[in-house]
């Protein structure tokens, strides 16, 4: 019998096999550019392992692209076929759920998991993943409280679970505990992507934008060999810049790193959905304090228009549609619309999302974008209470407030202005007055 670093037990065939696992899994967790190749070496290490057709199976779905749930299916259906214990069978009864699209079946899956397996990196790990993208950071507490009796610092992982501690409990509101458990993490490893991102968010909510600019400095000499989370951590730095209204900072930060247009691999930039997050809500708050941003849109939109239909990515949905009606594609906006309601129509608890909050938000950036500002604003008004369930961090969710927060004040509705600079003042201990996103209208309401 072998057993991986947290003391799991494996089916593998040998030692080396279960070394393989393990790198492929602290690649995972420490966001490396890597990881795709070490889970390879793993699965020519040993065939047969179940947990490498696992772990094939879960990096598809990770991308949230309708087009790799094929692959995510093939690679069940190989673990499936294979010797496996109790532990790595629920495991592919988990990534079935995911798979036939039921999220929140395979949540409760790894949360059984955990309770048996307090040190099983891989439930935790995707577990955290798919509580945050459903809007459940109730739940990303609770499991990583659950399980930290159960770790040391001398164990293998530690550090990855107290990153995932800091973000849990930074998207509860929970910023003193967040921040001394991702200050710890990287204070262990100061390559520890989701770590430094952790933290960056905790600055970010407190209004701490020079400390912010200063963090992701100092620590971006250890991210080489890192994967695209990178360019989400240059989006805060961006974030920080615009706080600080310096917008000339935050298109160079767009051009040579999170987005990368100066570089002839910007033809070829991802859409992956946390890249297209980050693009498009950047240049549509530009947009907002109306700031030319050149023909920024266009590759966006190619990508957009590609991937109508692709409804696995609730919370992209309103990015595509910026970047479609920021290049004046409204056939294509069109039939966004038309695919979205047609995925609306589910039973399931996604499709529920889809209905009550993706598509309100998507509606409601075409509405703005054709100047229908009163339109706009009766189409979010009523799912402003479940934004959350679209998933993203309050950050992300930020630019889907400040939608409403401009149609108000362009239709001339000042209750709903109030109504948005409320909310903004219960999500963060930073005034919206001192926030450039709403700045404008706690001036007009005198808020």
């Amino acid at each position: 019998m072998h057993q991986d670093a947290q003391g799991n037990t494996l089916t593998v065939a040998s030692a080396e096999a279960a070394r393989a696992f393990d790198h492929a899994i602290e690649g995972f967790l420490k966001y490396r550019f890597d990881t795709g190749l070490r889970l390879k070496a793993f699965l020519t290490a040993d065939p047969t392992a179940p947990l490498g057709q696992v772990m094939a199976g879960c990096f598809a779905m990770l991308a949230y692209d309708r087009g790799l749930l094929g692959r995510a299916a093939g690679a069940l259906a190989k673990a499936q076929a294979l010797p496996a214990n109790p532990r790595e069978k629920a495991h592919m009864a988990a990534l079935s759920a995911w798979i036939d699209g039921t999220p929140e079946k395979a949540l409760s899956i790894w949360e059984q998991i955990t309770a048996e397996h307090p040190r099983d990196l891989l439930a935790f790990r995707l577990h955290h993943f798919c509580a945050f993208w459903m809007g459940a950071p109730d739940r990303m507490v609770t499991l990583v409280e659950q399980v930290m009796p159960g770790w040391a610092e001398d164990v293998a992982g530690y550090g990855s679970v107290l990153a995932c501690r800091c973000f849990a409990h930074e998207e509860t509101g929970s910023y003193t505990i967040a921040e001394y458990a991702g200050r710890q993490a990287v204070a262990l490893d100061p390559a520890d992507l989701w770590a430094a991102h952790g933290v960056a968010h905790v600055l970010e909510m407190q209004g701490r934008r020079s400390e912010g600019l200063d963090w992701i400095a100092a620590l971006e000499p250890n991210w080489e060999g890192g994967n695209n989370l990178m360019h989400h951590l240059w989006w805060h730095q961006a974030m920080f810049l615009m706080e600080h209204r310096d917008f000339a900072g935050v298109l160079h930060l767009y051009d040579t790193r999170f987005r990368n247009r100066d570089s002839k691999v910007h033809l070829a930039q991802p859409d992956l959905y946390i890249d297209v997050q980050n693009a498009a809500s950047m240049l549509f708050r530009l947009g907002l304090r109306g700031v030319a941003v050149g023909d920024r849109w266009g590759e966006l939109a190619e990508k957009a228009e590609a991937r109508i239909g692709d409804t696995l990515s609730a919370f992209t949905q309103p990015h595509w549609m910026m970047a479609l009606t920021a290049t004046g594609r409204w056939e294509a906006a069109g039939r966004l619309l038309t695919a979205l309601e047609e995925a609306a129509r589910g039973n399931t608890h996604h499709a529920r999302i889809l209905r009550e909050a993706a598509l309100p938000a998507t509606r409601a950036v075409a509405f703005h974008a054709e100047g229908r500002h009163d339109e706009a604003c009766a189409a979010l008004r009523p799912a402003l209470g479940g934004l959350h369930r679209l998933g993203g961090s309050h950050a992300q969710q930020d630019v889907l407030e400040q939608v409403f927060v401009d149609s108000a004040l362009k239709a001339g509705r000042p209750g709903d202005a109030r109504l948005a600079l409320e909310r903004a003042a219960a999500k963060s201990p930073v005034a919206p007055a001192r926030r450039i996103g709403f700045a404008e209208a706690a001036l007009s309401v005198g808020f």
